[in-house]
């Protein structure tokens, strides 16, 4: 048994090393593309195509966040300065206006606030946090398939992998007889679904962290803008009017 374990080894090691020597030297004479599609082919059409799919959808997932994150950036300070000057004339019709026409979770969440402003600052609170969490909501929308996808792929690669070496232990077994040839190729497909795997976790949780951190910076500017309404409201007494 530790015969077996240390030539399984062995062959994993010279396997790696002969992959690295063939992939560099296809990649000189026939270009990377050409060899990415020929090892794509090598790992097998069922694991590596579901692979690729969450690579697909994932990707898919990551730039329709990016887009509408990006739409949902709000200049918070021009926004602010608008609707300041519409409520110290007492034109809360106007500043709803103006959020109205802006685009954005921000402007939303003004609106709802300006919406209920004549009943009170404690309703004008609470209606800015209630419908804080629901724009919360919207902007991580998605980001669970995305993590799902992340998680997914990796361990389709290693799933790959086990059944690469059951391939591999299993023309041992029929041929009753221990050579690097045999194992050669079961583990060659191990190596390469877990390879692929890993590349694309490795893709989707860099733009899984960025969505992340972008969605971080609009949730504190939401925050900040909220609190600096309730402030201009107390402060012009828009809420005893009317």
């Amino acid at each position: 048994m530790k015969k077996l374990s240390a030539l399984i080894i062995c062959s994993l090691g010279v396997l790696c090393t002969a992959n690295l020597g063939l992939m560099a030297q296809g990649e000189a004479s026939e270009g990377f593309r050409e060899v990415a599609k020929r090892y794509f082919i090598d790992g097998g059409p069922m694991f590596m195509g579901i692979v690729l799919l969450c690579l697909i959808l994932g990707l898919a997932i990551a730039i329709e966040r990016i887009l509408s994150l990006n739409l949902a950036t709000t200049n918070t300070n021009k926004l602010l300065s608008k609707v300041e000057e519409r409520l110290s004339n007492g034109d809360v019709d106007g500043a709803k206006e103006v959020c109205k026409s802006t685009r954005g979770p921000v402007a939303s969440i003004f609106y709802q606030g300006l919406d209920r402003v004549h009943e009170g600052v404690d309703i004008v609170e609470k209606s800015i946090v209630s419908y804080g969490s629901v724009q919360m909501g919207r902007l991580e929308r998605g980001l669970v398939w995305l993590s799902l996808f992340i998680s997914l792929a990796p361990m389709l690669g290693f799933m790959g992998t086990v059944l690469g070496m059951i391939e591999a232990f299993d023309a041992i077994e029929k041929a009753g007889d221990i050579s690097p040839g045999l194992v050669a190729q079961g583990i060659k497909v191990a190596l390469l679904t877990t390879v692929f795997g890993l590349i694309v976790a490795i893709i989707l949780q860099i733009f899984y962290n960025y969505i992340v951190s972008k969605i971080d910076g609009i949730v504190n500017n939401m925050e900040d803008a909220s609190i600096s309404l309730v402030d201009l409201v107390t402060k012009y007494k828009v809420a005893n009017r009317g």
